[in-house]
């Protein structure tokens, strides 16, 4: 049965006829929306902040986590440390101390690798291909994959549970927009792959429904002389990212989306200038993001509207309740003095609740929540 939204548009007492833009004086907005702000939308306005919270309890309090603080890695990916997950989406999160000895595969589905700090070098099925900070790799399940490294590199791990990683549909904007798909770098058959094989004895570590399967070869698999076809893993790095803009209106979070899987999104937030119209938003607006859990993962710079969080930590916010600037950034909500952000994070929103790890919860910082409290009266 074809099925159609309740949708009409209506505005009543004290509001703006344009979201984010021109808020009545002394009031605060907040979005209610669907569908990760892709769907139907209406702009509450308050006498005050949403988030002005004195007391939090219960399971949707907002957490942070420090990955800075974990260690005991292990020399395989499927050692890393799991953090959160549910049956669409698994992250994790490794420090490679030294260079793969073993070839990975997920069986599960397709891997993303996001490089937070370090540098070297990916080897697949497909070949060779460098890799640094800021990269994102997507790893198609079923690749066999290992990586070489003259330091250790730390990564957040993005697994796609029995789905694919795809581009988003850009629409008016057209296909080059955001990054042009030719930016998207692959794995080359160089000097580099095949002077790495080899008749030395390599083990497959392959991950089927979280278990893993050894298996042995009298040689290096990564042998291919060649290959053709439309499936490949690719690179794209966030320097590469070119952000949607507006001098006017503060643009959702769906616009800053880099790839899309079943149940899932992943968005980019890269440094980019700040609104310029007097009547627009500065800062996030206050929402609630009713249909999806959101997790941010901070990789670089300065977080505007965010109190004492720095890279390398994770924030989630559960859907179900109201989320959005710090007070302390919400006095910026209409004037800004710097020209731009300068913060770089990956966010994930699940259409699916998540479950924390017991990893995740021995680097919680328990105070995050009481970050949205106004100040105390001097």
């Amino acid at each position: 049965m074809a099925k159609k939204w309740i949708s009409m548009s209506k505005v009543e007492g004290e509001a703006s006829r344009q979201a984010h833009a021109d808020i009545p004086d002394g009031s605060y907005e907040r979005e209610l929306g669907k569908e990760g702000f892709f769907g139907p939308a209406s702009h509450m306005y308050h006498r005050r902040p949403p988030t002005a919270w004195t007391d939090f309890e219960g399971p949707l309090r907002p957490r942070a986590f420090d990955t800075n603080k974990l260690n005991g890695f292990g020399a395989s990916p499927w050692q890393a440390r799991p953090l959160m997950g549910n049956r669409s989406v698994q992250f994790r999160c490794w420090r490679m101390e030294s260079s793969m000895d073993h070839l990975a595969r997920n069986a599960d589905g397709d891997e993303l690798l996001f490089i937070h700090s370090g540098s070297g070098h990916l080897y697949c099925d497909y070949g060779h291909m460098p890799v640094r900070d800021g990269d994102y790799i997507v790893l198609p399940r079923g690749t066999m994959w290992r990586l070489e490294s003259d330091q250790p590199m730390d990564m957040l791990l993005i697994e796609a549970t029995n789905s694919s990683y795809m581009l988003p549909e850009k629409g008016l904007l057209g296909t080059h927009a955001i990054f042009d798909p030719a930016m998207l770098d692959t794995p080359a058959i160089d000097d580099a792959f095949k002077a790495q094989q080899c008749d030395d004895e390599w083990r497959v570590l392959v991950k089927r429904r979280d278990q893993i399967s050894t298996i042995t070869y009298p040689y290096n698999p990564l042998d291919a002389v060649g290959w053709h076809g439309d499936l490949m893993p690719v690179r794209i790095n966030w320097r590469d990212i070119r952000p949607l803009m507006s001098h006017r209106y503060h643009l959702p979070p769906s616009a800053h989306t880099t790839f899309i899987a079943n149940r899932f999104v992943v968005c980019t937030f890269v440094p980019r200038p700040f609104e310029t119209d007097p009547g627009a938003l500065k800062v996030p607006f206050f929402h609630n993001n009713d249909d999806y859990d959101e997790v941010i993962f901070y990789h670089a710079g300065e977080f505007f509207s965010r109190d004492n969080i720095h890279p390398g930590m994770i924030t989630l916010h559960p859907c179900g309740f109201t989320h959005g600037p710090h007070p302390k950034a919400l006095q910026n909500a209409l004037k800004q003095s710097a020209p731009g952000t300068n913060e770089v994070a990956v966010m994930i929103d699940t259409r699916d609740a998540l479950e924390v790890s017991a990893d995740a919860e021995t680097v919680e910082w328990a105070g995050y929540v009481d970050s949205w409290k106004p100040a105390p009266n001097k």
